[in-house]
């Protein structure tokens, strides 16, 4: 079964589309999700629910299903996931750190909700009225495309016919601090459609999901992909220390050299630059690679361009 990626949202600083990612070399500004949003429904979320927020709205308006404030699609049939790591730290030391001072009492009934790790997926839901399943993945830097394999594993498995995938981060003195430099402050999201109900709808097709590989390391999924995919793959996108070990002779994108730590957003803001890829003009399959190099920390997805629908090799 063919999955489609249907929609795109991006939600970083200076940038709201998958072309202005795919040229952006330098972040300006801030997300102001109020501008995107209005103020109503925003005074006691999160920065990170916020940024969700901002993506979700992205990416419905984009794929279609979302249209003057109104679902166009069945809302109990439409999945959302979201990857975040540190999304909620901030509201969760907070909380911490008032119940050591002052107790339990200190408390206020309008933070507490945020300081559960599932809140973005919760309100991303709540607001737009999508019923389906609701997941939050918060396993690290492969999160993101964990998060993406998991909404094909649900569309596959006829529990949705559309999934909302986000992955978001918010930067703050909090989280700088726990990962030692800027955070992106931002992050993208993605739909993805099972082919016929995309078919069925008339839908705009961004990519096609390939295979993919999880926990075989950096190197070794990588070189698994390549092998089995039907068409050369043309480039890939990783970061850090998953960059130096993958083929220096295919160009290659490491995201956080631009927009600092991505951490849970990682996946889907490689997914949504290489889409910007394609729109410009990039023909060929790309690979999208997180974690780090050992055998349960690492995953790897093919994504490839409109054209190329051929089935993927890779089992979800």
């Amino acid at each position: 079964m063919s999955i489609f990626v249907t929609g795109v949202g991006v939600a970083l600083p200076g940038v709201d589309s998958a072309a202005a990612l795919a040229a952006t070399r330098y972040p300006v500004g801030s997300v102001d999700p109020a501008a995107v949003l209005g103020k109503k429904g925003l005074r006691y979320k999160d920065r990170a629910t916020q940024l969700g927020l901002v993506a979700g709205q992205r990416v419905l308006t984009d794929a279609g299903l979302l249209r003057d404030g109104a679902l166009t699609v069945d809302g109990t049939r439409v999945a959302v996931l979201v990857s975040s790591n540190l999304g909620n730290v901030d509201t969760a030391c907070r909380v911490a750190r008032t119940i050591a001072d002052e107790g339990t009492r200190g408390l206020s009934p309008m933070d507490t909700p945020n300081a559960s790790s599932n809140i973005i997926a919760s309100e991303i839901a709540i607001r737009f009225g999508l019923h389906g399943p609701n997941l939050m993945v918060c396993n690290g830097p492969s999160s993101g495309l964990d998060a993406i394999r998991w909404g094909t594993a649900l569309l596959r498995s006829g529990r949705a016919d559309q999934a909302v995938v986000v992955g978001v981060e918010p930067d703050n003195e909090i989280v700088r601090e726990l990962v030692g430099g800027p955070v992106a402050d931002g992050g993208a999201a993605l739909v993805l459609e099972r082919a016929e109900a995309a078919e069925a709808r008339g839908a705009t097709v961004h990519a096609v999901i390939g295979g993919h590989t999880r926990g075989a390391g950096v190197a070794a999924g990588f070189d698994r992909l390549a092998a089995d995919e039907p068409a050369r793959l043309t480039g890939w996108f990783a970061s850090g220390a998953a960059a130096k070990v993958l083929p220096a002779e295919l160009p290659g994108h490491d995201l956080s050299a631009v927009w600092g730590e991505l951490s849970g957003a990682l996946g889907l803001v490689q997914a949504a630059a290489a889409i910007g890829g394609f729109g410009a003009g990039a023909h060929g399959p790309v690979c999208l690679v997180a974690g780090s190099d050992d055998d349960d920390g690492s995953a790897a997805l093919v994504l490839r361009p409109p054209a190329a629908t051929a089935p993927e090799p890779g089992a979800v």
